[in-house]
């Protein structure tokens, strides 16, 4: 392996632990249980365990102790960085999955913190994905995978240095994510304020000059042009004809008809299933759910448009325009009025065409309308491109702690120290005590490259 300090060098992982060691306790212990689900992908994510008495968790699970490291060896948690380092065991000792390879580092050659960083390295699960061998579903990385992938392995004193540097500095990146984290949550309620503000009256009220004695409260059937759901081709769909909406084709408030689109012929469009025609400025809402509250305009691409059952259709007249229509549906307050008395089988909830054509609409002038959807068009476009800059800062947030851990092990997180003893060294040294004479790999210098 290339590229790596000169008192650094390179050996397999089995080299350098022992794997799936045994523990013998008394049955009366207590000791940490830890399931697969109580281990974190993140890399800051602590182990965490249930207290259980030695005797009961002895047999059939995989042994472990404080300063092993833990990998799970399954997928899909091994591709998803399932791993952590035990520690804080009642009694220093536990057991879990046995979908666990355990490490238990030779401390006196490998830092068991460095270990653990290494295991999370992209460059580790992404070859050990392609090793993968077993059935759909049960596939798992083979335990040579593991114990032949080659460690860079710096100076002893500089492993503890760069597990330091990492707990650090991603310990800082795991708190900005979670800061980033946040954001979603505080533009949705956002663009549910900017909505109650809209419905009641309050975001034009210096607009207006007054209160909201000029607003009529009217019921849908009453004040739009059209209150319909859809139904179901029984003659089936074609290849192109008359654009076909489904509840999936509501994303994001939007219509994404590219998302399985489907077709009914124009026949069927102008015959049996006339009554849910659908033309652009019609604004959709799904009646079956959960979730309830989708809703979305019906664009322009296309002059005609047909819904199934699971969709209803509110169309605008001279009184109500669409803009408003859709500020309404959004704000959901007809929805959470009545969901209360609609729970259909199964937890799932719906709601009735005829619910729909009651649901009872603010009405203020058409005047008012057209600023108030330019008032919250407005506020949403401020939204979004927060959304956007949320979205991108994420994107690069991600980046941080595989490409940290990449230069850990290029030896470019933390400066040398010509004081520290060489691996190099160290492996002789243990070596020569042990008189069991290993095979290593020194790197080159990077002088020595060039």
């Amino acid at each position: 392996m290339s590229g790596l300090p000169g008192n650094w060098v390179v050996l397999p992982i089995g080299d350098l632990i022992s794997l799936n060691p045994k523990i013998e306790c008394s049955d009366e212990l207590s000791a940490g249980f830890v399931p697969m689900q109580m281990v974190g992908k993140e890399y800051s994510s602590p182990i965490r365990f249930e207290t259980r008495p030695w005797g009961e968790i002895k047999k059939g699970y995989t042994h472990f102790a404080n300063g092993d490291v833990l990998l799970a060896k399954i997928t899909p948690c091994f591709e998803n960085g399932k791993a952590g380092l035990v520690c804080g065991l009642p009694n220093g000792v536990g057991a879990g999955s046995t979908e666990y390879f355990v490490s238990r580092p030779h401390l006196d050659m490998l830092n068991s913190r460095y270990l653990y960083a290494f295991l999370k390295t992209d460059k580790f699960l992404k070859a050990g994905a392609v090793q993968m061998t077993g059935s759909v579903g049960h596939k798992r990385v083979p335990k040579d995978y593991l114990l032949e992938t080659e460690l860079p392995l710096a100076p002893y004193n500089e492993q503890k240095r760069i597990a330091d540097k990492l707990d650090a500095v991603l310990a800082r990146v795991d708190a900005c994510r979670d800061r980033l984290d946040r954001i979603p949550a505080i533009l949705k309620r956002f663009r549910q304020s900017v909505l109650a503000a809209a419905t009641s009256g309050k975001l034009t009220e210096d607009w207006r000059g007054g209160d909201i004695s000029s607003w009529t409260h009217e019921r849908a059937a009453d004040v739009c042009a059209k209150v319909q759901s859809g139904g179901t081709p029984k003659e089936g769909f074609t290849h192109d004809g008359i654009p076909f909406l489904k509840v999936y084709n509501i994303v994001n408030q939007k219509v994404a008809f590219d998302y399985k689109p489907q077709y009914i012929a124009p026949a069927i469009h102008q015959g049996t299933m006339s009554k849910s025609k659908v033309q652009p400025g019609d604004v959709l809402m799904n009646i079956v759910g959960p979730p309830l509250g989708k809703v979305a305009i019906v664009p322009d691409s296309n002059p005609a448009w047909n819904i199934n059952q699971a969709i209803t259709l509110f169309r605008p007249s001279d009184r109500i325009s669409t803009g408003w229509l859709y500020c309404i549906l959004c704000g959901g307050e007809n929805i959470a009025e009545i969901v209360h008395e609609t729970r259909g089988s199964a937890g799932q909830t719906n709601i009735s065409l005829s619910q729909c054509r009651d649901f009872i609409f603010p009405v203020p002038s058409v005047e008012e309308q057209t600023e108030i959807v330019r008032r919250v068009d407005s506020l949403f476009e401020y939204a979004d491109r927060l959304e956007a800059r949320y979205t991108s800062a994420r994107a690069q947030v991600e980046k941080l702690t595989p490409a940290t851990l990449a230069m850990a092990f290029r030896g470019e997180l933390v400066p040398q120290d010509p004081n520290d003893e060489p691996a190099s060294v160290l492996l002789q040294r243990i070596h020569t005590q042990c008189n069991e004479p290993r095979v290593s790999k020194p790197s080159r210098n990077r002088r020595e490259q060039g």
